[in-house]
């Protein structure tokens, strides 16, 4: 099995990843958050920093699109390949109301000709030549049996991957995937797939291989965030180490404290990955409120280093017997 890291928008950046490839194993591609293509503003400071090479040192990273204008998206695909990338994920499953009121993410996939022509131009420009295109789609934007029109749209190009995570776009992230529409997404796809959705624990993992043993690549994201050493435990049956977790986690403060400076701005970045990494703990609802709270350097440290020292890690985080 090859396993991808989500591209999870505010948190999975340049300085999270590094300190994630530095502690934990087996995670074959990391996707980048998307860039918005727009040929008048360019990348964003921030978006560049982000895909740099020299910023993520060495490991395999694969930028995102996201996009629903065939121009804008051949234009900032051709700088990316510019920087040394030669695959490019399109993004097609971003559930947010402010993207999709854009038409864009998931939005794009309730306009099938607008999407099926802005395809057609980028599979026919000259920067398909250079760049291999992925694809992480959703099933539709409000039935699933959107995703049979949709299936057939992009079994007309030669897609890199299509990554399905099979909810529709509102559904968020409630209700349980769809592995129904997925099954049969085996069958009808003539290009590689990949699955993503709802793999928390070891124990999610081997049901869904049983029920899929074709599956050859899965993207992780939530379960990452709450367990940086998901795919080991998977691999290995192993419980995180509590040394190395503190490692990770003082890696990436010390990358955002190199970064960001700005203490309000570093504490916002630590909190949003402790509303999923303190999962790895148990009895952890208590310090999470105070690391919400903290409004100093000094107050965070203090609770992170009492959260490390008076708990143990849950074994349930990642990790089902």
């Amino acid at each position: 099995m090859q396993f991808y890291y989500a591209p999870l928008e505010g948190v999975v950046g340049h300085v999270y990843r590094n300190a994630h490839k530095a502690n934990f194993k087996y995670i074959d591609k990391y996707f980048a958050p998307f860039i918005v293509s727009d040929q008048k503003k360019g990348f964003s400071t921030k978006d560049l920093d982000d895909i740099l090479l020299e910023n993520n040192n060495g490991l395999i990273l694969v930028p995102q699109i996201l996009s629903n204008n065939a121009s804008d998206f051949i234009h900032t695909a051709q700088k990316i390949n510019q920087m040394g990338y030669s695959e490019i994920n399109l993004n097609l499953g971003c559930p947010s109301k402010k993207v999709v009121s854009k038409n864009r993410g998931s939005g794009f996939l309730a306009h099938k000709e607008a999407l099926n022509a802005f395809l057609d131009d980028v599979y026919s420009s000259q920067i398909a030549q250079h760049v291999a295109f992925s694809i992480k789609t959703r099933l539709g934007k409000t039935h699933p049996d959107e995703f049979y029109a949709l299936i057939e749209i992009f079994n007309r190009y030669p897609v890199k991957e299509l990554i399905i995570h099979p909810r529709i776009q509102t559904d968020i992230y409630h209700n349980k995937p769809n592995l129904k529409v997925f099954k049969e997404a085996l069958s009808l796809s003539q290009n590689p797939l990949c699955y993503n959705g709802d793999i928390f624990t070891v124990s999610d993992y081997t049901t869904f291989t049983n029920a899929f043993p074709e599956v050859k690549a899965m993207m992780l994201g939530r379960g990452l965030l709450a367990n940086p050493d998901l795919v080991n435990a998977i691999k290995t049956y192993s419980k995180i180490d509590k040394s190395v977790l503190k490692a990770f986690h003082d890696d990436i403060y010390a990358g955002y404290r190199q970064s960001l400076m700005v203490e309000r701005n570093v504490l916002s970045k630590m909190k949003e990955i402790w509303y999923y990494l303190i999962q790895s703990f148990t009895n952890n609802e208590t310090y999470l409120k105070v690391i919400r709270a903290a409004i100093s350097f000094v107050d965070y440290e203090a609770v992170v280093e009492r959260l490390f020292e008076e708990q143990e890690i849950d074994v349930h985080s990642g990790y089902s017997q």
